[in-house]
């Protein structure tokens, strides 16, 4: 469907929008670096484009323009002035522009004077995007020499909602100081730095326009005319949907200080949501941020500008068990029959390896050791697979490598193999190390966007779908510049009775008394899940990584998820069932409800009357202690 930007005010000729009264119309190139112009009659400059906006799956803009105005210094035409004259001329502008804003402006003479020498042409900027009431009081009260000129602004209309996924605008460099040139710009445009406003920068920046002067013989300007109109840059149509990024990240902000929250539609592979908490607001960026604002977001010790979601790694804890069995199943190196033993410790050598149970749980198949999240269960199916199968499924499931969005240094993860042991460690790979590794621990690192693509794959049955975050550049007027369809990444050879039994133990911990995320289920909906818990950092500074992931309905998948609750250092009552699963229960709730009232919405009955079914309360987990 076509998406086009909101109506926004004309700029294709800047200072036409501005009262004759406040505009620098008669400007003209004063001697000697401009005496030039009498030969040359005209001079061309650039007009920049607005850029294009971007959208959530639906057509909402979350990035497109507004009209901002900028206070500048216009110099008088006629004889050159000398250097009294033009500070005179400069000061008594900018005393008058401070009484009527109400603040102090820099000045600086140095600049005035090169401005004059060079570009007096244009007009010198001294403020950028005026409040509505101090333009009002310049209309009101004009001042020779002192011009309006409206611009072209991103902004965000909906703050901070997906900050690091649209990233911001920045300045494409400072105003220019030194003799204007054919094809300069009227004014400095902007840029992506960040996010899909930097990754789509060509396909969001427009074409710009030109803008022509002429003069007469004796160097006066006779005319100012638009030749080319500006044409407005590609829209990029993401696959967010902005309700459910909304209220993933209003979640994310009443339950954790620092975390990350993905979700895709599991039969395209579209990302749904993308969050990271905390966040920032795009829109401090502009026109521009000063270096204490921008060192103040570095400094903040909860880095708002780190988008957890994509860019940091952390242990996965026992939602990397899916892979553990998957691995050892499918070498063969167990059957689904298979039973061991779940003690409360394990021994490796002269190591001890613990459960998260002090008491003995049986014997467990892999379905239920998976229930249970049983830790000594999978120390010793880690040991009876090796690290190459381990290693191998890894891969396969897409851990260790970016999953191919078009943001910035998204990361890879990391999977620890003989190769990596030997370079960090100087020695391979042994058997304490595929313990950990059995149960998500140790050396592995990966991303919440890698634990939902992998929960996608297990929902689609083995199919690895090419995960998305835009689904098409559209014009102007709608047309299809690019589009990205689902593609199919891998089919991964896992048997089906291995696939059953893996989503019998997943269903099973979201709806079985002996499973550790009761807080995640739905109503009439089988969610299927699993909890991590995992500590990472320092010594004596580690922090806790509590995970739930997964998806929903179990039978006929249209959610795939994976949230990270990050604890503080050394908070050891930190846990996947008990932090984060809760979560996901609520937007799972939230979600199923808004497709409800959808539903009814389109068959003409009345939303409010929808209900889902039974109003049976969420189990609470077994037990808050840590999984693993």
């Amino acid at each position: 469907m076509p998406v086009s930007p909101r109506p926004a005010l004309s700029l294709l000729l800047a200072f036409a929008l501005v009262p004759a009264s406040l505009r620098a119309a008669d400007a003209v190139a004063i001697k000697p670096t401009w005496e030039t112009q009498k030969q040359a009659r005209t001079h061309q400059f650039s007009l920049p484009a607005p850029r294009g906006q971007i959208t959530d799956r639906h057509g909402s803009p979350l990035a497109q323009n507004r009209v901002g105005y900028n206070l500048a210094l216009a110099f008088p035409p006629g004889e050159p002035m000398t250097e009294p004259q033009l500070l005179r001329y400069a000061t008594e502008r900018f005393q008058a522009a401070e009484r009527i804003l109400g603040r102090p402006l820099p000045f600086n003479r140095e600049a005035v004077a090169r401005h004059y020498q060079n570009r007096a042409l244009l007009p010198m900027e001294i403020a950028t995007d005026l409040e509505p009431d101090q333009r009002t009081r310049f209309e009101k009260s004009p001042v020779d020499g002192l011009v309006i000129r409206p611009v072209y602004y991103r902004f965000y209309p909906n703050g901070s909602l997906a900050g690091h996924v649209l990233g911001y605008c920045g300045r494409t460099g400072r105003n220019p100081d030194g003799p204007i040139q054919n094809g300069d710009s009227v004014w400095v445009d902007f840029e992506g730095r960040e996010g899909l406003e930097a990754a789509f920068d060509q396909q969001l920046t427009g074409q710009p326009g030109q803008l022509n002067f002429t003069f007469d013989a004796a160097g006066r300007k006779t005319s100012e005319v638009v030749s080319i109109p500006p044409q407005p840059g590609h829209n990029v149509i993401t696959t967010l949907d902005e309700d459910l990024q909304r209220f993933a990240e209003g979640l994310l902000e009443k339950n954790l200080e620092r975390g990350a929250f993905v979700v895709l539609d599991p039969r395209t592979g579209e990302i749904l949501v993308l969050a990271s908490w905390p966040v920032f607001n795009p829109n401090t960026f502009i026109p521009f941020i000063s270096g204490e604002d921008f060192k103040r977001l570095q400094d903040d010790p909860d880095i708002p500008l780190l988008p957890r979601a994509f860019r940091s790694a952390y242990p996965p804890g026992s939602v990397f068990k899916c892979v553990t069995g998957v691995a050892a199943l499918e070498a063969g190196r167990i059957s689904v029959e298979d039973t061991f033993e779940c003690p409360p410790s394990w021994n490796i050598g002269n190591l001890v390896f613990r459960n998260w149970k002090k008491e003995h749980a049986g014997s467990l198949n892999f379905a239920d050791a998976l229930t249970q999240s049983c830790n000594t269960w999978f120390y010793q199916v880690a040991l009876k697979t090796g690290s190459r199968a381990l290693v191998d499924w890894s891969g396969r499931f897409g851990l260790g490598m970016k999953t191919g969005i078009p943001l910035a240094a998204e990361s890879a993860g990391r999977v620890p193999d003989d190769d990596y042991m030997r370079k960090t460690y100087k020695r391979p790979i042994m058997d304490g190390d595929l313990a950990n590794l059995g149960i998500g621990q140790g050396d592995l690192l990966v991303t919440p966007l890698q634990m939902a693509q992998m929960m996608a794959t297990i929902a689609n049955g083995g199919l690895f779908l090419q995960t998305r975050l835009v689904r098409q550049v559209q014009s102007l007027d709608g047309r299809i510049i690019a589009a990205y369809e689902p593609r199919a990444r891998d089919q991964l050879e896992i048997s089906k009775k291995t696939i059953e039994e893996l989503d019998r133990g997943l269903i099973q911990v979201v709806n079985s008394s002996m499973g550790t995320a009761g807080q995640a289920s739905v109503p009439k909906i089988k969610v299927a899940g699993k909890t991590g818990t995992a500590q990472w950092g320092p010594k004596h500074k580690e922090k806790t990584a509590a995970w739930f992931a997964g998806f929903a309905p179990a039978d006929e998948p249209r959610y795939a998820f994976a949230i990270l609750y990050e604890g503080n250092p050394n908070d050891d009552d930190i846990h996947g069932g008990s932090h984060a699963a809760p979560m996901v229960g609520k937007f799972l709730r939230e979600a199923f409800k808004r497709e409800r009232e959808a539903e009814a919405k389109a068959k003409g009955e009345d939303p409010a009357n929808t209900k889902p079914g039974t109003s049976a309360k969420p189990k609470k987990a077994e037990s808050d202690a840590s999984e693993g």
